[in-house]
């Protein structure tokens, strides 16, 4: 009986789990992640983040610059609509500067040495307020400081300069060129006449970071 006994709980003992089981022992389970992994994983997450913040700082500077372009682009497109109504309805009509002195009816020099690169009067000028004035007005294109200036008088004759609009900013070089009735191209209109006009006008624009931008002007009526 006594053999039966100790074979009895030896059998038992046997059954009976281990207090401290060994960690490389049958029927472990694994709840976490190794040091390896961990490392892994955080190397993975932070290449996405990396990837997604330069794909959206590309997404910014995208759009920014493709805003930029379309504001430099209507700025053109207005400059260049202005200028061209201006000149299409030029008159021979001869003004005079505060101090009495006769101006031309059209200056236009090269557009390099002096700053005043176009003098004109035009007609058109809408008066929808039924104001008490003619319906011409003097124009003045001026480039300063990188800034194409168009100054528009209130009086053709005798009127003080008042502050103008900028054309276009960010000028680099800007070079004029004016058409006569023979067909033939010079670089300033400086004619004898005083009320002579050009046949067309050619500006050519050079702005920063941008190539040349050449704008050509049907003129007014054109005189000898």
């Amino acid at each position: 009986m006594g053999n039966v006994a100790r074979v009895e709980t030896a059998l038992m003992a046997k059954d009976r789990p281990h207090p401290n089981p060994s960690p490389k022992g049958e029927g472990l389970s694994s709840n976490g992640f190794t040091l390896v992994e961990l490392m892994v994983a955080l190397f993975i997450f932070a290449l996405l983040a990396a990837a997604g913040v330069a794909l959206l700082s590309f997404g910014v500077r995208a759009q920014a610059a493709a805003t930029q372009r379309l504001e430099d682009t209507a700025d053109l497109r207005r400059f260049s609509t202005l200028l061209a109504g201006d000149i299409a309805q030029t008159l021979p009509r001869v003004a005079r500067a505060p101090d009495g002195q006769p101006l031309r009816a059209f200056t236009g020099n090269d557009g390099q040495s002096n700053p005043l690169v176009l003098g004109y009067v035009r007609g058109g000028w809408t008066n929808p307020d039924g104001l008490a004035r003619a319906g011409i007005q003097r124009i003045d294109v001026t480039l300063a400081e990188g800034r194409l200036t168009r100054t528009a008088y209130p009086m053709v004759d005798g009127s003080a300069a008042p502050a103008g609009i900028v054309l276009a900013d960010r000028v680099e070089t800007l070079t004029m060129r004016y058409r006569d009735r023979k067909g033939e191209w010079r670089p300033r209109w400086d004619n004898a006449l005083l009320d002579s006009l050009p046949a067309a006008v050619e500006m050519t624009v050079k702005r920063t970071g941008e190539p040349p931008l050449v704008l050509a002007f049907v003129a007014g009526p054109a005189y000898p």
